[in-house]
């Protein structure tokens, strides 16, 4: 076959600087031709190497007794649950595919997602998704939420995953640049985990699943650029799924693994055979030689250059134990699928070599390729942006107070942001495999672990209107949140994944925000034992018009020794007592409040003392483990008056009131909607009041009794007194109304 010649203009379109092809012909000892400098080009693209954000990266906590793989070890984070089960889980951008392609954009970042989990040996049980769009208003976003929210739901409910949790923000900020971010956990008991290793000389190499073709070519690359007006013109580099053969592919990986019959595996993801072979020899220390002629194709003609780059899903490559070639072809013929022989491990040298009609196409040291091989690695210049300055100087003592709180509550409940999405989730299938005990709706949603006592409490959260005002706080804000939320539901936070969604790293300005939030991240980590087990990073998610909220998206586990310790947000029992555990500094700066009611974006996130958070979440979840809680609901978007009105009307069929009597307080609206953080509402039966204050006194917490349970209004004081059916009309009815054309 005949490739074209490598020159200068062949490596600027691959992104390749002089310096990293300089580096390569010194890797190499000559110039790559073209199927080696399209290696290269995914290998070393930002998405596959990380080589702007990596050195920023190793900064962050890798470290915990119960972490059994580190970061960037294996396909996803594995922790130790105890019982001899561990817990996989990590979380992934697809956010330029989702905005050329939404529908097959969306479904192809669950499946990859989910390939992630199943490859380490794990049985997926959850899947969650954190989804950012601008206003709708706007018919192209509208367009792109629909055909997104359906690629999610589509592949998850065909798949059989139950998709039990995540977030849906709407800012103009996102316009053109949505953010699909998938996430997916699963248990493995410790004697079924599977690696990504290749360390048995002669070992056979086998592609399983389904065959390869064209699409998804230079997928990691499209992920590693802006996003512009030809962005349109790169659809081909979409992949496309197919969650009936993803369904088999677990099933039959799942079994493969059971009964011992591979040695290594790994999942096809960005990059295809390229990237799992080559992380699989290079991570081993081995080398790999591929047969390009025995790889299963779905089209004529393909090039040795487009089989190595090809992002088909539903595939796996798959080191088989000596002698078990025989049980993995019949495995996979009994799912009705590919098994095919296409290589072999050796040790006899390092090198990843690809081979097509009898001629040699690649050879390539395979270490030089993997994620801390010798792909460069960068820290970038970084300026403080202007803004930063000016947005956090802005005060707003004369902020006109409004008259009627009333309806600025009600204006809140059916503002994007803050509406439920039962309108979006209800389109998913949360209760399959019957392990859901909290479904998508509450503060995390809790799935039970079969077989054993436990539960885990899975949450995603990140305010990205905070991280603009304040990278590095608000990124603490997002820890701390997430965590917040995993304890308001029984469990205990035992560690993260992340997926950090940021501008071009070249730009000054933008490589600042994310130094500051990486460093942000790091402190609220430390603090709350929460080892950062893995992730991605997503540069470039900017257009024309401008930069996305820097978004790093915090992913939480958490784990309930007991399943009944799960907790939900909503009141259960009138005559209950309403405690406010934490205090109030009445803070609007980047509240849902400021934005949505007075159309301002400024001011500084809320203050975060790290260590009275922790005290906080440490009470509530003592609280919960004593059996004195009824509900918890952590306050966030909206304040406090928001929270009040979700705990009464989030349980659809039997909402409750509340009557309540606010602390001491200075401005109204800022006592009503500001969004100071560590607070946490709690019912609790009147006889435990005393159990609560001894369990504050201990952590040095301070608690409020706000009131009492009961009714069918919300009275907060003299200043809010409506109807909880009010109350529902928007909050379960606006947006959805306004996006009927989705459901």
């Amino acid at each position: 076959m005949h490739e074209p010649e490598v020159n200068k203009d062949l490596v600027d379109a691959h992104g390749l600087t002089e310096e990293e092809f300089t580096k390569i012909c010194e890797i190499l000892g000559r110039e790559p031709n073209f199927t080696e400098l399209g290696i290269f080009s995914v290998m070393w693209s930002e998405h596959c190497s990380y080589k702007n954000s990596i050195l920023q990266l190793k900064t962050l906590p890798h470290e915990g007794e119960h972490l059994l793989a580190e970061a960037g070890e294996e396909n996803a984070g594995l922790i130790d649950i105890g019982d001899g089960l561990a817990v996989a889980f990590k979380i992934e951008s697809h956010n330029h595919p989702s905005a050329v392609e939404p529908y097959q954009g969306a479904a192809t970042g669950v499946g990859g997602i989910l390939r992630d989990i199943f490859t380490m040996g794990a049985r997926p049980i959850a899947a969650l998704d954190s989804l950012r769009f601008g206003s709708l208003d706007d018919a192209r976003v509208r367009y792109l939420f629909r055909g997104v929210v359906k690629g999610i739901g589509d592949y998850g409910n065909c798949f059989g995953v139950p998709t039990v949790g995540g977030e849906v923000y709407f800012d103009k900020n996102y316009s053109g640049n949505p953010l699909v971010n998938a996430m997916a956990v699963g248990v493995v008991k410790h004697d079924q985990i599977a690696r990504a290793q290749a360390k048995i000389d002669g070992a056979t190499v086998m592609i399983i699943g389904a065959s390869t073709g064209r699409d998804g070519i230079h997928g990691a690359t499209f992920a590693s650029e802006d996003l512009s007006k030809e962005s349109e013109e790169r659809r081909s580099n979409v992949q496309v799924g197919d969650p009936f053969t993803e369904k088999l592919l677990l099933e039959a990986t799942l079994e493969m693994i059971k009964i011992g019959c591979i040695h290594g595996i790994q999942d096809m993801g960005a990059a295809g055979i390229t990237c799992s072979s080559s992380e699989m020899a290079g991570g081993s220390g081995t080398g790999m030689e591929l047969d390009l002629d025995k790889v299963p194709l779905r089209e004529d003609g393909m090039t040795p250059y487009e089989i190595m780059l090809s992002e088909s899903q539903e595939r796996m490559l798959l080191v088989a134990e000596p002698g078990r070639e025989a049980d993995v072809v019949a495995i996979c013929a009994k799912w009705d699928l590919n098994a095919q022989e296409v290589g072999i491990v050796t040790t006899k040298h390092d090198k990843l070599v690809v081979r097509k009609d009898g001629r040699l196409y690649a050879e390539i040291p395979a270490e030089t390729l993997v994620l801390g091989g010798e792909a460069p690695q960068y820290v970038r210049e970084t300026k403080k942006p202007a803004y930063i300055d000016v947005v956090q100087a802005q005060k707003f003592d004369t902020l006109p107070i409004p008259q009627n709180m009333t309806d600025v509550l009600l204006q809140l409940l059916g503002s994007p942001n803050i509406a439920s999405k039962a309108w979006v989730y209800n389109q998913y299938d949360f209760s399959v495999r019957t392990n859901t005990i909290i479904a998508p709706g509450a503060d995390a949603a809790v799935v039970r672990i079969k077989g054993s006592q436990k539960a885990l409490a899975v949450s995603t959260d990140c305010n990205g209107r905070y991280v603009y005002l304040n990278p590095r706080r608000g990124t603490s804000i997002a820890v701390a949140e997430s965590a917040r939320n995993v304890v308001c539901s029984g469990g205990q936070p035992v560690g993260i994944t992340n997926c950090l969604n940021f501008g071009n790293p070249y730009k000054p300005e933008m490589y600042w925000q994310f130094t500051e939030a990486i460093a942000g991240m790091g402190d609220a980590c430390r603090i709350f034992s929460t080892p950062v087990t893995g992730g991605n990073v997503s540069f470039y998610n900017e257009n024309p018009s401008g930069a996305v909220y820097p978004t790093p998206t915090i992913g939480m586990l958490g784990v309930l020794e007991k399943a009944d310790h799960a907790t939900s947000a909503w009141f259960k029992n009138a005559g209950d007592v309403i405690v406010l555990l934490g205090d109030d500094k009445e803070e609007i700066g980047g509240s849902e409040y400021l934005s949505a009611i007075h159309g301002k974006i400024g001011g500084d996130c809320p203050a975060l003392d790290l260590q009275h958070e922790k005290a906080v979440q440490d009470t509530c979840l003592a609280a919960i483990q004593h059996g004195i809680v009824c509900s918890a609901h952590d306050i966030a978007d909206g304040g406090l008056a928001v929270a009040l009105a979700e705990c009464c009307i989030l349980n659809f069929d039997n909402p409750l009131g509340a009557a309540i009597k606010l602390p001491q307080y200075n401005r109204i609206d800022a006592a009503l909607f500001g969004e100071s953080q560590s607070r946490i509402l709690l019912s609790i039966a009147s006889e435990n009041i005393d159990a609560l204050s001894a369990l504050c006194k201990s952590r040095n917490v301070n608690y409020h009794v706000l009131g009492k349970v009961g009714g069918d209004r919300l009275i907060i004081d003299s200043f809010i007194d409506v109807a909880l059916s009010e109350l529902a009309k928007p909050f379960y009815h606006s947006i959805k109304d306004q996006m009927s054309e989705i459901i």
